[in-house]
């Protein structure tokens, strides 16, 4: 193994912590984008998108399970656990930044940078990690633990680092007559408590089941084997997806990629409301509505976030409750993005996705709600 590989359970746990911040990372860009838009305009486009919110949301809870699996414990209310945005994710040699934006052709370029199959060209081919240096304001996504300014090549590298250092240690530990699958199987989340439609959620609990759930979120988002679709070869995954709505043209049975050939589809590129990219609290006027507003938000995610955190460790059953209340977010996100941003003429209010501090305790007045 190179110096960089995962060679000890704490450090697969942390990197599978970071899996966990990658996955939930889409989820601000994808919402915000989907309730840009405005009404009765761009149905296709708000379809996939509230579809692969969804199916963000399942990737996340895969990496919890096979965090849990291990004995680590799934925490998303650590400080660092929302991004900063915008944020970073490796693009080959150098990042891209992941902005918090309305819908539109330049939100779409971004979307295809995530979802997108990389490979390493020839000349990189054996080099190691890409050193990167990222500002200090920056929050840099899928780097390693160990090395900040050491970088995966791309979101598949980084989740192929995974899968081999699921495998060595494995390994080692059945030479040693045990294993790293310790965890308590009774906090695995299984379909039961959150279906949908572009995958099955099962137990992680040993190797295989591991892999398995690796291979399900990298085949979601870029397909498998080089395919536009996942490995059941019956639900597009979300590149080609989003590949769709830039070029207006469904995929159908026999398509390559990069070539769809089916039915024509309607993309209104002017049909969302102007929203101030990456927005900050400390933008809007202090004791406006629009900034009470805004500081309402975070306050409703961070106790999205402890309903989750709670779900993964040893509460199952609430996860019945997170996309609900995920797609409850929808009034108080257009409370912000339909409004006028004073100071910044032809920009409207959004969602800034900064989370209060101390969201630790779960919040007393949502307490009964979150666990009716």
């Amino acid at each position: 193994m190179d110096s960089y590989s995962i060679k000890t359970l704490d450090e697969l746990k942390e990197f599978l912590y970071r899996a966990m911040q990658l996955e939930h990372a889409t989820i601000p860009p994808y919402l915000t984008a989907l309730y840009s838009i405005k009404p009765g305009v761009n149905q296709d486009a708000t379809q996939v998108l509230r579809v692969i919110v969804v199916e963000e949301m399942l990737h996340l809870t895969i990496a919890a399970n096979i965090l849990n699996a291990i004995g680590g414990k799934p925490d998303l209310v650590r400080p660092d656990f929302v991004a900063s945005y915008p944020a970073a994710l490796p693009d080959g040699e150098t990042d891209f930044k992941v902005d918090i934006q309305a819908f539109g052709r330049e939100a779409l370029a971004t979307f295809l940078k995530i979802e997108r199959p990389a490979q390493r060209p020839e000349h990189l081919v054996g080099k190691g990690l890409i050193y990167r240096k990222t500002p200090p304001d920056i929050t840099a996504l899928a780097s390693h633990p160990r090395h900040e300014d050491l970088h995966f090549y791309s979101i598949g590298e980084f989740y192929s680092a995974i899968a081999e250092g699921i495998k060595y240690l494995e390994t080692e530990a059945r030479e040693a007559g045990t294993t790293i699958f310790t965890g308590d199987r009774s906090r695995q989340i299984t379909s039961e408590y959150y279906y949908s439609g572009g995958g099955e959620l099962f137990p992680v609990t040993d190797l295989k089941s591991a892999m398995e759930a690796i291979e399900l979120i990298i085949e979601q988002g870029e397909g498998d084997g080089g395919g536009i679709y996942d490995d059941d070869d019956h639900e597009l995954a979300h590149y080609y997806r989003f590949e769709e709505l830039v070029k207006g043209r469904y995929y159908q049975k026999g398509d390559q990629p990069g070539h769809p050939t089916g039915p024509h589809l309607q993309v209104d590129w002017e049909g969302a409301y102007p929203i101030k990219e990456n927005l900050k609290v400390g933008d809007i006027f202090e004791g406006s509505e629009l900034r009470e507003a805004a500081i309402a938000f975070n306050t409703r995610y961070g106790e999205f976030l402890q309903l989750l955190t709670r779900a993964y460790n040893g509460q199952p059953n609430l996860l019945l409750e997170a996309v609900p209340m995920m797609f409850e977010f929808r009034n108080m996100i257009l409370e912000l993005i339909r409004n006028p941003l004073p100071k910044y003429p032809g920009k409207n209010g959004s969602p800034t996705y900064e989370i209060p501090g101390g969201i630790k305790q779960p919040a007393a007045t949502r307490q009964a709600e979150v666990n009716a």
